[in-house]
């Protein structure tokens, strides 16, 4: 009976043990680190390549990757200096300016589905802009008779910008940026253009200003009230090449790059 009592006794105090030491295990907090980093697989969610992999369209050095419109090397007065794609102008004798030997830039290779990444600086009262899905062929005399346009102006002095949808980030004669965040002319503004299955957004310092979808029944229609209704291949090809557009007016571009989506 006695052994029977101290085995009664000890089973208890080791069952009361083991709860102990089981609720202790399931308390424990865990460290600070664990806390403020990532698991090793999400680490890797976060560091995948399709969310980083960007492929620079200018190299900083030269216009490798760049031509003309319709022609097979760029113009000369498309330069390179300090890693900055520079168009150079001189006066036209009538208060404006011109470019010797330019046009209009456009990349040797054609995207679709990407996101267009680059930092623009316009002259005063200067007029540009970076234009995508540009269809190169003898029927279109020029990029924007292919191609959606987002304008890059300075707005305190071009005559354009008196213009509703002619302004600096706007969608060239077709959406209105929904706020002005451009900065002055003679100081870098950065863009990003994203386009996915038509369904595009115009970013400019950071904010979204424009964002439409193309290819639809209401694309149409904007394209239809629009300087473009005459331009029966306007807007309406899913890839194409992207442009710079040389308007005569002295402009910059740097950090230019794109990633595929």
């Amino acid at each position: 009976m006695l052994i029977d009592l101290e085995f009664a006794w000890i089973m208890k105090n080791l069952l009361i043990y083991l709860i102990l030491i089981t609720m202790g295990c399931n308390n424990t907090k865990p460290s600070s680190d664990y806390n403020e980093s990532p698991t090793s697989s999400d680490r890797k969610l976060i560091s995948s390549p399709g969310d980083e992999r960007w492929i620079p369209l200018f190299d900083g050095k030269s216009t490798n990757g760049w031509r003309n419109y319709q022609k097979k090397t760029a113009g000369k007065s498309w330069v390179v200096k300090d890693g900055t794609l520079i168009l150079e102008v001189v006066s036209d004798g009538k208060g404006r300016t011109k470019t010797e030997d330019g046009g209009d830039l456009i990349t040797v290779d054609q995207y679709e589905n990407y996101e267009l990444s680059l930092e623009w600086k316009i002259s005063e009262c200067g007029n540009s802009g970076v234009l995508f899905n540009v269809v190169e062929d003898k029927q279109y005399e020029r990029v924007y008779h292919t191609g959606p346009e987002m304008q890059i102006l300075d707005n305190t002095c071009h005559p354009d910008a008196k213009i509703h949808t002619h302004r600096a980030g706007d969608l060239y004669d077709l959406i209105a940026c929904s706020e002005e965040v451009v900065k002055p002319a003679g100081e870098w503004n950065q863009i990003l253009i994203r386009i996915n299955a038509g369904q595009t957004e115009f970013f400019l310092n950071d904010q979204k200003v424009v964002e439409f979808m193309m290819f639809d029944q209401s694309w149409k229609e904007r394209i239809a009230k629009s300087k473009f209704k005459d331009m029966p291949g306007f807007g309406k090809s899913q890839k194409g090449h992207i442009a710079l557009q040389d308007h005569g007016d002295a402009v910059a571009f740097r950090d230019i790059k794109i990633r595929m989506l």
